[in-house]
Parts: structure tokens; C-alpha cells; sequence
């Protein structure tokens, strides 16, 4: 009997876990979206309602962007997105921490620049607070793949 109940409370922790990472799943793909329609929109109070303090984001040229920095970019239109297409998402979960990966294609109208197009493989590592998700580092590498 002592069998049968330990069995059966294995079985229901291992069915609970299970279920656990696929709303976290399920959350974290939600968030990576608000993310890329904040990065269009540029309004500030959804992209600092997504990221931790402690960001840091790495562009595909080298610099790295602080939390303020990022938000300041996409607000002033200093990095202007039209358009932010993801393909081949990828999300594994470790404890409270998701790493997100994705092609990421875009349609560009930097501030002082000529229009372009920008072809990047991403990495987003976001941690679960007691507020949901937050971006804790994203890092960009040029792609060759084409959309």
C-alpha cells in the first residue's frame, strides 16, 4: 500500500513539473512576443515593464547596450524597427531561467540613417520574478540565413 501511495505521489510531482514547464513555455513565447512588438511600438513603459535593470544587450557590431540605453534607443528612434519577423524560435528552460533563441529578420528606419534590412541570429536569456519574465541579456550575431 505504502508502495502504491508513493507511486502514485511520484507520478503526480512528475505530471505537476511537466505541467509547470509547459505554462512556462507557454509564457515565456508570450513575453518574447510583447518584446518584439515593443521593440516596433517603442513605448517606453512596455519595454521597461519586460526587462530587468540589469540588462545587458549585446548588438551584432560589438556594442553593448544598458537597460537605459536600450529603452532610450527604441523611444528616441535612434533604432527604429518597422518591422520584426521571428523564425525557428527555440526556448529551453532551466530552473527560473529561459533561453530563447530565433532568427530574427527586420525592416529598419534608424534615426540618421538610410532604410534598411537586418538579418540576425539572437539569444535572450530571461528570468522568472516574482513579476513574470524579465530580459535579463539578449546578444545578436549577423546571419547569412535569408528570410
Amino acid at each position: 500500500m505504502i508502495k502504491k501511495i508513493i507511486f502514485t505521489i511520484g507520478f503526480l510531482m512528475t505530471f505537476a513539473a511537466s505541467a509547470q514547464k509547459v505554462n512556462d513555455n507557454e509564457a515565456v513565447t508570450s513575453i518574447a512576443e510583447k518584446l518584439r512588438l515593443a521593440m516596433i511600438s517603442g513605448e517606453k513603459t512596455a519595454l521597461e515593464s519586460l526587462i530587468l535593470p540589469e540588462l545587458t544587450y549585446g548588438h551584432s557590431g560589438g556594442h553593448i547596450d544598458d537597460a537605459k540605453e536600450f529603452v532610450e534607443k527604441l523611444v528616441s528612434k535612434k533604432s527604429d524597427f518597422l518591422t520584426i519577423d521571428i523564425t525557428n524560435q527555440t526556448i529551453n528552460i532551466v530552473g527560473s531561467t529561459a533561453i530563447v533563441r530565433h532568427h530574427f529578420y527586420a525592416t529598419t528606419a534608424d534615426f540618421g540613417k538610410d532604410p534598411g534590412d537586418v538579418t540576425l541570429d539572437i539569444v535572450l536569456v530571461w528570468v522568472k520574478t516574482g513579476n513574470g519574465w524579465k530580459l535579463l541579456a539578449r546578444q545578436a550575431v549577423k546571419s547569412g540565413k535569408k528570410k
